[in-house]
């Protein structure tokens, strides 16, 4: 128990420092001083600095899939449930305009390097896609047009955490998201809303 519970401080340490500092920038002291453990613990539950990003990028993952799995289980419709995806920004603003999207990030910070891993971070982008898409289906929008829709909502908020990180402008996130809102109720409208 006490290792299963070991290794899971080390993966959120390192989730937060990946997040905080970016993968490439943080080392394994790094982790072990934020888990305040030996680098002998730290070995014996990771060997490389690969196995702990991959247990990071699977940590994400399921925390993306039970956070979308909550909005299915409490958002009474597909619109409701798109707008809570598009009000995270929101809900995520200080660390947002702090760091970034913490997927985003990843994923070009793992590009750039060129990471072997930056295709297993990009499927957490595909589950949001996906999941989007299921959404603009069921509010009635053809294959083709769900597709687009997910892929403008993924794109605007990718860019709105960009613009936030750099700007650190409330007022223009907040803009944002009343635009956004405007244009899925928009799409609600043309499609009549169906479910």
């Amino acid at each position: 128990m006490a290792t299963r519970a070991t290794r899971q401080q080390i993966v959120e340490a390192a989730d937060n420092l990946f997040y905080g500092q970016g993968y490439a920038q943080t080392s394994f002291a790094d982790i072990a001083a934020a888990v305040k453990i030996s680098r002998g613990n730290f070995y014996y539950h990771f060997r490389t600095k690969d196995e702990i990003l991959d247990a990071v990028i699977e940590k994400r993952l399921a925390d993306r899939e039970a956070l979308l799995a909550k909005w299915d289980e409490t958002a009474t419709s597909p619109a409701g449930r798109i707008e809570c995806f598009i009000r995270i920004v929101i809900v995520n603003q200080t660390k947002i305009m702090a760091y970034g999207c913490p997927v985003g990030t990843l994923i070009t910070e793992l590009t750039k390097l060129g990471h072997v891993s930056r295709n297993k971070a990009g499927e957490i982008m595909a589950v949001f896609r996906d999941w989007l898409v299921r959404q603009f289906e069921e509010l009635g929008c053809s294959a083709e047009e769900a597709e687009e829709n997910a892929l403008h909502v993924l794109s605007w908020s990718q860019g709105v955490a960009t613009l936030a990180q750099t700007f650190k402008d409330e007022a223009f996130v907040g803009r944002e998201i009343g635009q956004i809102l405007n244009w899925l109720r928009e799409v609600e409208e043309k499609t009549g809303g169906r479910v």
